[in-house]
């Protein structure tokens, strides 16, 4: 399967059936966005939240070194994101939560409102008990409630990271509680409510996230976006999902297609989200701007398979 990666400076690409649809990296100011991080607490993230102890040779130990213990793997990765996400918060604070725990899979354990200063001083060594099963639908209704919650406190728009180290057990279930949440904020129900999945690890089953990102509901769009966390460069892409078209990102630009034909000419404003249509065989496509050029490669095979979100 062809993965599409985005290069700087886009930060999310979409291509089917000769449509693109590319996000620029942007920094984005929401007003009443909440948001909040939910944590793989599975089975298969035993090693993730160990402690790792480090080792120290007979020499060292007769010198008087003793062996350390470091956090767990997960703790590193939470920090940085808290300390980002809290600057897009309206109030600092997020929601943080173990999500696939308990007995079968489907308990979530909050863990609290949490700031993004000084971060180093929470601890993230799992939860009580892991699950057994990959189950993301308890989450995402968890969450969901707590926007609702917070509607009366100034909450305008939700935004949830969820951190995932494999394969979600219940992809359909998620797909059908996805198309139901579009048609709640549709309706007025719900603020506007987006995901990321952020895969961590070489286990990520990325055809599956790329398969839930993929889909567009009426009126809504894109409620998910996928990002593994490896190949995160920007901080900023965490949070890609939240750009949109009324983002302006330069005084304009152009774009050409692989054969140097323009495609596009954006006079007076560069939106933060590009859309145009350039063929189903472009192999690529070039923005210029600022009198510098970039160019973002296409995948060969655009079913399904040229976005990821």
């Amino acid at each position: 399967m062809s993965h599409e990666r985005p290069v700087e400076p886009f930060s999310d690409i979409h291509f089917e059936d000769g449509r693109v649809e590319a996000v620029l990296l942007h920094d984005p100011t929401v007003e009443g966005l909440d948001m909040a991080i939910y944590m793989d607490a599975s089975a298969s993230m035993t090693e993730e939240y160990r402690p790792k102890r480090t080792s120290v040779g007979l020499l060292d130990w007769l010198r008087g070194r003793r062996a350390e213990t470091l956090p767990n793997d997960v703790e590193p990765q939470v920090h940085w994101m808290l300390e980002y996400l809290a600057t897009k918060d309206r109030n600092g604070k997020l929601r943080v939560a173990y999500w696939a725990c308990g007995e079968d899979g489907n308990d979530v354990q909050v863990v609290g409102e949490l700031e993004g200063k000084d971060v180093k001083r929470y601890k993230f060594p799992g939860p009580a008990k892991l699950g057994s099963g990959t189950v993301l639908t308890p989450a995402l209704r968890d969450y969901v409630a707590y926007v609702k919650s917070q509607v009366p406190n100034g909450a305008r728009r939700g935004c949830a990271v969820i951190v995932t180290d494999g394969e979600i057990h219940d992809a359909d279930d998620v797909k059908v509680f996805s198309a139901k949440l579009a048609k709640d904020i549709v309706a007025g129900k719900c603020p506007r409510t987006n995901f990321v999945l952020v895969g961590v690890g070489d286990q990520v089953d990325e055809e599956q996230l790329e398969e839930i990102a993929h889909e567009e509901y009426k009126g809504v769009g894109h409620l998910w976006c996928h990002r593994h966390a490896q190949e995160i460069k920007n901080v900023a892409e965490i949070v890609a999902v939240l750009v949109d078209e009324t983002m302006t990102v330069a005084a304009g630009g152009t774009i050409y297609d692989d054969r140097e034909k323009i495609v596009k000419t954006y006079e007076g404003r560069l939106p933060a989200v590009l859309e145009f249509e350039i063929g189903k065989t472009a192999k690529s496509f070039t923005l210029e701007v600022n009198g510098q050029r970039y160019t973002q490669p296409l995948p060969e095979d655009d079913d399904h398979e040229g976005e990821e979100h």
